[in-house]
């Protein structure tokens, strides 16, 4: 399972959340204590926004720890809305392609999960994405098909309706081809104003999720990047999350 981080608030250098903290992105990509593997080497990727509508993105195959760029870019880069992401590959190929955080207009997205015996269901659900945008995929994983099928159900007008509509339909294809094995989604996207996070699986055991309003702003994780446990509230299974730069989040369920 991956690794991810979302902030919004005032604006701040990536590297504060990225690569300071004890327990930093980076540190995570070596030492994960709250994911299956220890290790998420398999590629990064950071995304923000600035004066522009759409954000910049950069992504690398190289673990996170070993990218000297990674740093120089988070140590110079200021924003008031970012996401970062460290890979484990779980069967699909470590390319930049299949980095997160996945870019489609102001849209970025990213995943923590996975689609059950993936090999099987991928030619069903990447029929689930419109043809005006199955050639803006240039990946082959099972989270930028959600991504983009969710884009075609509506993703700009009915956020979070249009990414349970494609986990039904995807939930009913497995059942289908009596696949057991567990969907998993624990994933956060923005449209550059507002952010949202949901924690979810069929089989009631998403990956995790915390977030914490501080004095800057909203920090979305995977786990928490410092030492103060305490001061991290996770979200819980079927939960979700969603915020405006400056505000306090909302939480809703996502069934």
């Amino acid at each position: 399972m991956c690794r991810f981080l979302a902030y919004c608030g005032e604006p701040v250098f990536l590297e504060t959340l990225v690569c300071t903290p004890c327990h930093s992105l980076i540190e995570q990509s070596m030492h994960a204590a709250e994911a299956k593997t220890e290790t998420n080497g398999d590629g990064f990727g950071v995304g923000w926004y600035s004066e522009r509508t759409e954000p910049g993105r950069y992504c690398e195959i190289r673990p996170a720890w070993s990218d000297e760029n990674l740093q120089s870019i988070c140590s110079h880069v200021r924003s008031h809305l970012f996401f970062a992401h460290v890979r484990a590959a779980t069967g699909t190929a470590v390319s930049r392609a299949n980095c997160h955080p996945f870019k489609a207009g102001r849209f970025l997205f990213m995943h923590n999960g996975q689609v059950g015996d993936w090999p099987r269901l991928r030619r069903r659900v990447e029929a689930m994405i419109p043809d005006e945008l199955y050639s803006t995929r240039t990946g082959t994983t099972d989270s930028e098909a959600i991504f983009l099928a969710a884009l075609g159900e509506g993703l700009e007008r009915d956020s979070v309706g249009a990414f349970q509509r494609v986990l039904h339909a995807i939930r009913d294809e497995m059942r289908a081809l009596d696949i057991t094995a567990p969907l998993r989604f624990t994933a956060t996207w923005t449209d550059g104003d507002r952010v949202w996070a949901v924690r979810w699986a069929s089989d009631d055991k998403p990956p995790s999720l915390y977030w914490r309003r501080g004095e800057n702003g909203l920090v979305v994780v995977s786990e928490p990047v410092d030492s103060q446990r305490d001061q991290w509230r996770p979200v819980p299974p079927s939960g979700g999350l969603v915020a405006r730069v400056g505000a306090a989040p909302e939480m809703f369920t996502f069934h």
